[in-house]
């Protein structure tokens, strides 16, 4: 007969989730985790953490600009990934402040995609007249007007 050795004690069925960490639109990373049962020793579980990152194919360097170089180089950052710049409401003495959890925030990020809550502009030049003028454009019209 064969024989299956089965690891003791570890649900295989739906507690085996992964929880997502990060979810960068931006960058096209996502970072989940989960806990799998330790090789080494089968009654115990490690936390797993898997990163996912999609390439995105001809973007440009600069994502406002169509006539842009295409992008050769992509660089991830797991620390500005994981950052928190979502500002959180914090109670002091009775007052809410806004704190964000992170200090760089406020450093222009790189996006590598258009990411869906963002409104991208850039402007063309369009003739009027006989005289050139440049005209804004919206790139991403669905986050760029108010329902």
């Amino acid at each position: 007969g064969i024989a299956y050795s089965v690891p003791v004690g570890y649900p295989w069925e739906s507690e085996n989730k992964e929880n997502v960490l990060v979810n960068d639109k931006c960058q096209c990373v996502t970072v989940t985790s989960k806990f799998v049962p330790s090789k080494e020793n089968p009654d115990e579980e490690i936390l797993e953490r898997n990163i996912r990152i999609l390439v995105p194919l001809r973007a440009r360097e600069n994502i406002s600009d169509p006539l842009s170089p295409l992008r050769t180089t992509f660089v991830y950052s797991i620390s500005q990934l994981c950052q928190k710049c979502n500002p959180v409401e914090i109670e002091l003495g009775g007052q809410i402040y806004q704190a964000q959890q992170s200090t760089s925030c406020d450093e222009p990020k790189t996006c590598y995609t258009y990411d869906r809550d963002t409104c991208y502009t850039t402007t063309f030049p369009f003739r009027y007249h006989g005289e050139i003028k440049q005209v804004p454009a919206v790139l991403t019209p669905e986050s760029c007007f108010a329902e």
